[in-house]
């Protein structure tokens, strides 16, 4: 059947360009994406854009830019936080006629075009910057040093007129260190040719390895207006700034690199700027290229010709190593971009759900190493009763959560059985053995033992509560999982029991889940809704569950709401296989019910209104990966091509691709969306169909 509209043949798809040409608009949300959440007369908590465009990072600093090449967002010592900028623009001003300089004009704003790419095969961002009217191209070059906790932004100012250019550069920049906006503080070091912001136990050093022509602490802002900085050099105040004069000959070209160092003290941060600056930048890019190449040369190739899935191949796996944490091993779900939890609840933390499916994405790359890390991690961020929570900060403590997700125990024990399959790891079983024995034994007994079921908890897409389907899959996965560990490791009693229990939760999904009349699964039994929702349900069976201190909680016995989740009986957790007529009629209803018309694409499930109701990358390369499972390459094939087509001009995969224009939505780049991509590309490779 025809799933959305027609798909071309890769080879024929009209990508968008790498190099997209567009001026600043200036808004909230980053140039060229619109807002799915835009309410009338709302204002937003942040003036920042919506969307990160770009992301740069070495594995423990990572910095978000926006299209028109803004620096957004930077994190230290981690890729979860603390996020320390507020604003940090870069402007230049004409000295021409020096008695009358022309105001500054902002490099990310209008009147300035932009086109953007990352250097091949890097986490290099290239950012161009032209103006309609002055004979200048501004080409900066922002990268992550590996291993430095150093932010480059490399400037190239090109004069494209016929008599000398003087120019004057202003970087200024707002911190909000540690998140905060109280009690931050700047003063200028160096003899005036650097900054240094700090709070408590983080700073961060600006300078460049060209002698400054100004400076000020504080207030810059509003003073960086005419480019005449005041030279006060200390201030309890998050803004200060840089200028530096620069004459750019006719046809030639003069390089400035800007330099943020980070560090846990401000001598510290002030020593490493020092010692940064003392190696020429284009010292440090070669360096940080020569390490992405060498990556992306390690990962596991893919045969297919086509040079589209190759170049989003090769970003995916140059992602997943912007989003695996390079000390703690924990993996990020995506950069920030929703800090004051305005518009959603955050997703830079590490969920366990989230990571086995990338874990596996991993090991298929041949990013081993990797996983290996994760699962280590995981051991440090099991709670004491073996239970995993929601969602965790890279350093193992717990995260802002509303409810166990009992999928997520489940979900990392199978990741962790899938691992030892691809690497034969034996002594990574034996370390995290005590984690596996905790985690199986906490699904053991988070069981009802009247029906054999998970007790109610939270669902994947954390939105209701109840005995979900696609939980229950999760849990029998992990169950087997950590049998197999078990038989493996010698450890017979444990294996027996465990998949014993397996085996009856999965009778107990096919008895009291399947809905013998629709001819599909449930999503949920015991479902949790308030008390107008039970009052107004004519259905028989419903019932309230007093909890502690009497309070009352609402009941209905099913949910027949067609979820993209249910496929995960069959693909991955294998509670049934592909083929069964129960699998094949529930993912027939999938692809029925939840393709958005129009745009195409799956959305979550039917009654969908996150950020709209739109259409997401991994429900799609979900539904794909089934038919690919049961040999329905054509669909497949149609649904993966989808997916392709709706990554960012930079090779990135959002979360949500908007239901009416079919741009990118929300979330650039979702982890799991690039995993489900190396997922379905790598399967679709071996057939051949790629």
């Amino acid at each position: 059947m025809q799933i959305g509209h027609p798909a071309p043949r890769l080879s024929g798809i009209a990508f968008p360009s790498a190099w997209p040409l567009s001026p600043a608009n200036g808004s909230g949300i980053a140039s060229g994406w619109p807002n799915p959440f835009e309410k009338k007369g709302a204002k937003s908590v942040s003036t920042k854009p919506l969307l990160n465009d770009a992301i740069v990072g070495d594995g423990c600093l990572l910095a978000a830019f926006s299209r028109t090449g803004q620096l957004l967002r930077l994190w230290w010592p981690h890729g979860d936080g603390p996020q320390h900028i507020g604003q940090a623009r870069i402007g230049l001003v004409r000295l021409d006629d020096p008695s009358s300089p022309s105001p500054l004009s902002w490099l990310d704003s209008s009147p300035w075009t932009h086109r953007q790419r990352y250097l091949d095969d890097t986490n290099a961002l290239e950012t161009e910057a032209r103006h309609p009217s002055w004979p200048v191209r501004v080409t900066e070059t922002a990268f992550a040093v590996p291993g430095e906790a150093l932010l480059v932004r490399a400037l190239t100012l090109a004069n494209t007129g016929g008599a000398a250019l003087p120019l004057r550069v202003v970087h200024c920049a707002s911190f909000v260190i540690e998140e905060h906006p109280y009690y931050q503080a700047c003063y200028v070091a160096e003899e005036g040719n650097a900054v240094v912001h700090y709070r408590r136990p983080y700073a961060f050093a600006v300078g460049s390895s060209r002698e400054a022509s100004g400076f000020q602490a504080g207030h810059a802002f509003a003073d960086a207006a005419d480019g005449r900085l005041s030279g006060s050099d200390i201030a309890m105040h998050p803004e200060a700034a840089l200028s530096w004069d620069v004459t750019v000959p006719p046809g030639g070209r003069v390089t400035l690199p800007i330099v943020i160092a980070a560090g846990l003290s401000p001598d510290d941060a002030l020593a490493r700027l020092k010692r940064a600056l003392a190696t020429p930048a284009h010292e440090w890019l070669t360096r940080t290229v020569e390490h992405w190449r060498a990556k992306v040369a390690r990962a596991a190739p893919l045969s297919t010709a086509d040079e589209t899935l190759q170049r989003l191949y090769r970003r995916s796996v140059l992602v997943f190593h912007l989003m695996a944490d390079r000390e703690t091993g924990s993996v990020l779900a995506a950069p920030e971009f929703d800090e004051a939890f305005t518009r959603c609840g955050g997703y830079a933390y590490c969920w366990g759900r989230d990571a086995a499916y990338i874990t596996v994405a991993f090991d298929r790359a041949g990013l081993t190493d990797l996983s290996q890390a994760f699962y280590r991690w995981t051991a440090r961020a099991q709670s004491p009763d073996g239970s995993w929570q929601q969602r965790h900060y890279h350093d193992g403590f717990l995260a802002p959560a509303w409810g166990l997700q009992i999928d997520e125990g489940g979900s990392i024990l199978w990741g962790l059985w899938q691992h030892y399959q691809v690497t034969g790891n034996r002594a990574l079983l034996d370390e995290l053995w005590p984690t596996v024995e905790k985690g199986a034994e906490f699904l053991l007994a988070y069981r009802d033992p009247e029906t054999g079921l998970p007790l109610p908890s939270r669902d994947l897409w954390e939105e209701r509560d109840g005995v979900h389907t696609y939980s229950a899959a999760a849990v029998y996965g992990g169950l087997v999982g950590a049998a197999r560990i078990a038989e493996t490791l010698g450890h017979g009693h444990h294996a027996r029991r465990w998949q014993e229990t397996a085996d009856a939760m999965r009778r107990a999904v096919l008895t009291r889940l399947w809905n013998a009349e629709a001819g599909v699964f449930y999503r949920s039994a015991r479902l949790r809704v308030d008390r107008e929702t039970y009052e107004r349900a004519n259905v028989p069976d419903k019932r309230v569950v007093r909890t502690w201190k009497g309070y009352a909680r609402y009941e209905l016995p099913v949910d027949p709401v067609i979820d993209v989740s249910l496929l995960g009986l069959a693909v991955p957790f294998g509670l049934l296989p592909p083929h069964d007529e129960r699998m094949r009629r529930t993912a027939e209803a999938v692809a029925r019910r939840l393709t958005v018309p129009g745009v195409g694409g799956l959305k979550r499930y039917e009654d969908d209104t996150y950020a709209g109701g739109n259409p997401w990358i991994l429900t799609t390369l979900w539904l794909a990966l089934y038919d690919i499972a049961i040999g329905n390459l054509e669909r497949a094939r149609a649904l993966f091509e989808w997916a392709v087509e709706h990554r960012t001009p930079l090779d990135l995969l959002p979360e949500q691709v908007h239901r009416k224009t079919g741009e990118p939505a929300w979330v650039i780049p979702l982890t799991w969306s690039h995993a489900m991509f190396v997922l379905a590309v790598r399967a679709l490779d071996e057939t051949g169909w790629v």
